[in-house]
């Protein structure tokens, strides 16, 4: 049995380690002693948050290393700073988690508009320069009181909410109180963006005495890092935007402008033509539309004449006390980013119809970055070392390549915690959701499928499809009549808040019968929600949620396949499609105590090949079922019937 190391007992604050839970300390323990990464995988409910701070803590601590904590959602970042909490009452530790200028501001201009991230740093800056913001400027003026707040919250744990309330009472900057405690503290719980977006990350380090050499880095839900790295080097431009900047340069009296802006909508409107699917372009093509429309000869010249008339807005806008944002700005950054990535094999630029929220249809630019590398080598190399943890990371080294991790990185799976008992894994043959085999009378099989489900699973059933089409399909097979209890269901483009009290309401029927909720895999529903107990018994996933094969994708295997010869389909296609789905079926076990069942509708989760991306725990006891009516409600009877017996 792993014991775990005299120096990690000191700060690990629970008295009983979890099963398998000291494997996984002593793995990080031990690589991160070595100054050597670890990409390690820890299935649900084994403690990998409390898990990873108590492996880093004493090292940090002894060789004055500050720990970055990056998670994707806020949820993620308090619950760093709630296990920083239990270890401080052993040891003397401080940390605080993060949130954006957007959601810790309190000025009001910059409150209202806290959905456009960008806009709102912008509009902070320029606040602050002209001496704009009474949070900001009451920092000089009561100097004492604000170093007294700053002491106070080097003494113990704190989440940026709790800043927040202090800050709200005492009229100081909240976003700026954090900025100039992160120095100080021991642990930092933050988003991806303020690492590995380099825009973000120049303005954060700042903040950050130490550097990144002395950082060391713990990357949680790190399946998500890829797709995250590539979002943060691409970009787009809409015809909204155009229109805006258009609107924008009328306003101000820059006519030349206007007539540009519409111009060069005008040209991509047409270039699209009546295609609602995306099509690459060569980039060059924007730059003689450019001239044509400029009527300039020097595209680069202009597009900075552009960016300094979107200075000249945001000041005016300001000075007439009205958000400083400009569309004629954001026009040009985009475009000399166009510029930038021109020549760079790891970008393809698109062309692309969409629908608005209106239902009117419109075109966009895309500039689609394909390499993740580009944005996590310079991370990875330049800690002192990172600590990069899932619980569906497999296969190790296919991630290891794609984000280009040291050669001599650690990598390790650690086995699940909870018995093999507690999980049912199911796979269905004669159904599918594969293109050629999306017929009605797949999907009513399916639907039946579905049925014996919810029928024999004692309380809440989540059903993800791989697709909204998909799941649309199962809503026109009459799902609603199939299954016996009630239905709720995710609708494209739907708002967070909706979807907040869509879940929330279907959780509420855990206790009092169950419900069936339809999602898509990959969406919010399906990867940034827990359902433990009775919140979900049972997971169905329908079908392998390949993404469509549009030229963008297309472009993303060829890229991968030239760097990686003989893996692009798998690493550009496959990859991602399982990594959804594994993450999906993991929702209903979350706790040691849960008892959850994964049925997957389709029979390409059957063959060796699919199963070879999904987690250890779901393999190990996967049982693959024959075509047959009655075959699923009899597994789950006999399971739920065992688990009620315990």
């Amino acid at each position: 049995m792993v014991k775990l190391p005299p120096k990690v007992r000191e700060y690990f604050p629970y008295v009983k380690v979890r099963p398998f839970q000291d494997k996984f300390i002593k793995t990080i323990h031990e690589a991160v002693d070595n100054r050597t990464n670890v990409l390690i995988e820890g299935s649900n409910g084994l403690g990998k948050t409390v898990a990873a701070l108590s492996a880093c803590l004493p090292i940090a601590l002894e060789r004055n290393l500050q720990i970055l904590y990056v998670a994707k959602t806020h949820r993620q970042h308090d619950r760093v700073i709630e296990e920083l909490m239990e270890i401080a009452k052993k040891q003397i530790v401080s940390g605080l988690s993060v949130r954006g200028r957007s959601e810790m501001c309190l000025h009001p201009m910059v409150a209202r508009r806290a959905s456009d991230a960008r806009a709102v740093m912008e509009a902070c800056e320029m606040l602050k320069s002209e001496e704009r913001c009474p949070y900001y400027s009451r920092i000089e003026r009561d100097f004492e009181r604000y170093g007294e707040l700053q002491q106070q919250i080097m003494l113990r744990p704190y989440k940026a909410s709790e800043i927040h309330k202090i800050c709200r009472v005492e009229r100081f900057c909240p976003y700026e109180l954090v900025k100039a405690s992160i120095s100080e503290v021991n642990v930092v719980a933050l988003s991806y963006l303020y690492v590995f977006d380099p825009k973000i990350r120049a303005f954060f380090m700042k903040n950050l005495e130490k550097g990144l050499g002395k950082v060391l880095l713990i990357v949680d839900e790190a399946h998500n890092l890829p797709d995250t790295a590539v979002e943060i080097a691409s970009d787009s431009l809409s015809a909204f935007t155009l229109r805006q900047a258009e609107n924008e340069a009328k306003r101000f009296e820059y006519e030349d402008i206007a007539e540009f802006c519409k111009a060069f909508r005008t040209s991509l409107e047409n270039i699209s033509g009546k295609s609602r699917k995306e099509s690459l372009i060569q980039p060059q093509l924007i730059f003689e539309i450019i001239e044509r429309e400029a009527e300039t000869a020097d595209v680069s010249a202009f597009l900075e004449e552009l960016h300094e008339v979107g200075m000249i807005v945001k000041r005016t806008l300001l000075n007439e006390g009205r958000f400083p944002r400009s569309y004629i700005r954001r026009t040009a950054e985009f475009l000399l980013r166009w510029m930038e990535t021109a020549e760079d094999p790891s970008f393809v630029h698109a062309l692309t119809r969409y629908t608005t929220k209106t239902g009117t249809s419109a075109v966009k630019l895309e500039i689609v970055a394909l390499d993740p590398a580009k944005i996590t080598v310079p991370v990875f190399s330049r800690v002192y070392c990172s600590v990069i943890m899932s619980g569906t990371l497999q296969p190790l080294e296919a991630y290891a390549k794609i984000t280009q991790l040291d050669e001599d990185s650690v990598k390790k799976v650690v086995p699940p915690p909870f018995p093999e008992e507690n999980v049912l894994a199911l796979v269905c043959r004669g159904v599918t959701t594969a293109m050629t085999r999306r017929t009605e009378e797949m999907y009513r099989k399916i639907v039946k499928r579905i049925a014996e489900v919810t029928c024999c699973t004692p309380a809440n059933v989540g059903v993800f499809a791989a697709s909204y089409e998909v799941l649309e399909a199962l809503l026109k097979a009459g799902i609603r009549d199939f299954v016996d209890k009630p239905l709720f269901y995710e609708r494209r483009k739907m708002r967070s808040r909706e979807n907040a009290r869509l879940i929330s309401e279907f959780k509420s029927y855990a206790k009092r019968g169950g419900a069936v909720l339809l999602g898509v895999q990959g969406g919010r529903s399906s990867e940034g929600v827990d359902y433990p107990g009775g919140e979900m018994n049972s997971v169905v996933i329908v079908g392998v949620p390949y993404a469509e094969p549009t030229p963008k994708v297309k472009a993303q295997i060829e890229y991968f396949e030239k760097c990686f010869p003989g893996y692009g389909r798998e690493y550009g296609y496959v990859l991602p499609a399982m990594k959804k789905a594994a993450q999906t079926a993991g929702r209903p076990i979350r706790r040691l105590t849960d008892k959850g069942a994964i049925i997957f509708l389709d029979y390409r989760f059957s063959t060796l090949y699919c199963q070879r991306f999904l987690p250890s725990w779901i393999r190990r006891n996967l049982k693959v079922l024959p075509d047959r009516d009655g075959c699923v409600a009899s597994e789950l009877k006999r399971f739920f019937r065992s688990c009620s017996r315990k």
